[in-house]
């Protein structure tokens, strides 16, 4: 059985909110890891967790939406994307809870990667569902150009 979608476009109000949270997601994130107290080989370790969710994130944001329908990617790619996801969030944790700054330090930094990982998770599908709306849109516009009117 075929699913069919009903095309819903995003306001630009919700993009803009999207991009905008994102954005302030990342520079509060990329600010704590810059003025963060400790070893410079600490705040690179965070640095490089932080990257490592931002991608992972939007590895298996794509992933799932890729086999909302049914499975299209391999067992492999499904388990890799998911074990990517699980390490970085747990290395990036445990990273930050042995980090031997304040406790409120620990606070924003957690909360602000919380907020880059849910963002990141919301940028994917809001650029996602503009490209298959776009899609569906082409497709609608070339049917009806194809099919002549009947009178």
């Amino acid at each position: 059985m075929t699913s069919q979608y009903v095309m819903q476009r995003d306001t630009a109000g919700w993009r803009t909110q999207v991009w905008i949270s994102f954005g302030l997601a990342f520079c509060a994130s990329a600010i704590g890891v810059l003025l963060l107290p400790g070893q410079e080989l600490d705040r690179a370790f965070l640095a490089i967790g932080l990257f490592f969710c931002l991608f992972s994130s939007f590895s298996v944001a794509k992933m799932v939406r890729d086999n909302r329908d049914g499975q299209v990617d391999t067992p492999s790619w499904i388990t890799t994307v998911w074990i990517a996801f699980g390490a970085a969030f747990c290395l990036t944790a445990w990273g930050l809870w042995r980090m031997e700054i304040g406790d409120w330090q620990k606070g924003f930094m957690l909360v602000s990667w919380l907020f880059l990982v849910s963002t990141t998770f919301t940028v994917a599908k809001t650029v996602r569902d503009q490209h298959e709306a776009d899609l569906m849109d082409r497709a609608a516009n070339e049917t009806l150009e194809v099919t002549p009117e009947v009178r």
